[in-house]
């Protein structure tokens, strides 16, 4: 219905793939806000953030796909990417290492590029965080905690259900899971650092770039 009004503001005779993505960025981001002013410095920063961002899942494996990427404030968020997610009824360890590492891209591309970190990746940090603890205390996949659930589904129980050594334990993996994931993240960006920088400068030119673009830049994912 929204894919549909937005055609119909624009004079079109049928509804078309971007007046779905235009739907779906506003039902879910909100609306645009153009008005909100940013120094050309921010502008560069938001670009380079989630170029990071869209560089990293193209060569990620098990990433979701991209979709588009914009750096049109919308809501609270200043800039975001897109994903068309798979539909998974279990989800491995590899794929969660490769997501939480596309989360990590914006901050690392911040990093790497203009020599400062903001305050815009925190949603990814918290994202990340969440992923990882999971990884460790509930699904397993520690290297010292394997195949260990500490999950607790008592509602009205205030103990965690381990003792404060194995709290350090899961404190340290969740830290080193997400280090090293951090780290593959300014890896592949390294790598690959004149094609973000091409895609970078693409979105602050046309500040709302699609999978296409990104193709023709690093080529077929």
């Amino acid at each position: 219905n929204e894919a549909a009004l937005i055609a119909a503001r624009h004079d079109k005779q049928t509804v078309g793939k971007q007046d779905f993505l235009d739907a779906v960025d506003r039902i879910i981001g909100g609306l645009e806000k153009k008005t909100k002013v940013m120094t050309a410095a921010e502008k560069r920063s938001i670009a380079l953030h989630e170029a990071g961002h869209a560089t990293i899942s193209w060569f990620c494996q098990y990433a979701n796909p991209l979709v588009k990427v914009s750096i049109v404030p919308r809501g609270q968020a200043l800039g975001a990417a897109w994903y068309m997610p798979e539909e998974r009824q279990i989800t491995t360890k590899e794929q969660m290492l490769d997501e939480m590492c596309a989360l990590l891209g914006g901050r690392a591309a911040e990093e790497l590029f203009t020599g400062h970190i903001s305050t815009g990746a925190m949603n990814d940090l918290e994202r990340a965080t969440k992923s990882a603890f999971g990884m460790i205390a509930y699904a397993g996949m520690g290297d010292r905690l394997p195949n260990i659930c500490y999950y607790n589904n008592q509602e009205y129980q205030f103990q965690r259900p381990y003792s404060e050594t194995t709290a350090k334990i899961i404190d340290d993996e969740v830290l080193k899971l997400i280090n090293d994931e951090y780290a593959r993240a300014k890896q592949i960006l390294t790598e690959h650092k004149e094609g973000h920088n091409e895609l970078a400068e693409l979105l602050i030119k046309r500040e709302v770039i699609y999978a296409e673009d990104v193709e023709k830049i690093f080529g077929k994912r």
